[in-house]
């Protein structure tokens, strides 16, 4: 069975930093694409960062050079480490593990950041 549980997210100020982390399990994680989605409300779920098995990485245009995305494939985990977070970040952040057979998704954890 797979599971995906994230942890971390919470309320910060604007300006502030937050750090999520996503750990899996059933999933060969090191042979995973990873990647961070998130959903304000009223709005579709959007791509924030993705980092592939080999590491590289990428960003939607709105977090670059603010957030960063890794992993450690010892302990199955990914990371987003979001700085000078502004109120438009808050979201349902979600973890995908896309896999080759299909993608699995978290349950989420909120972001909220005050004005």
């Amino acid at each position: 069975q797979v599971q995906l549980v994230e942890s971390g997210g919470g309320l910060v100020q604007a300006g502030g930093s937050l750090s999520v982390s996503c750990t899996a399990s059933g999933i060969i994680f090191r042979l995973s694409t990873m990647a961070w989605y998130r959903q304000a409300p009223g709005k579709q779920r959007e791509l924030v960062a993705r980092i592939t098995s080999g590491g590289t990485t990428n960003y939607a245009d709105s977090v670059k050079d603010r957030f960063t995305i890794s992993r450690d494939n010892a302990k199955n985990t990914v990371y987003l480490q979001m700085n000078s977070l502004k109120p438009e970040d808050t979201a349902v952040y979600y973890c995908s593990a896309q896999t080759v057979a299909r993608d699995f998704w978290g349950q989420g954890t909120q972001v909220t950041v005050s004005s």
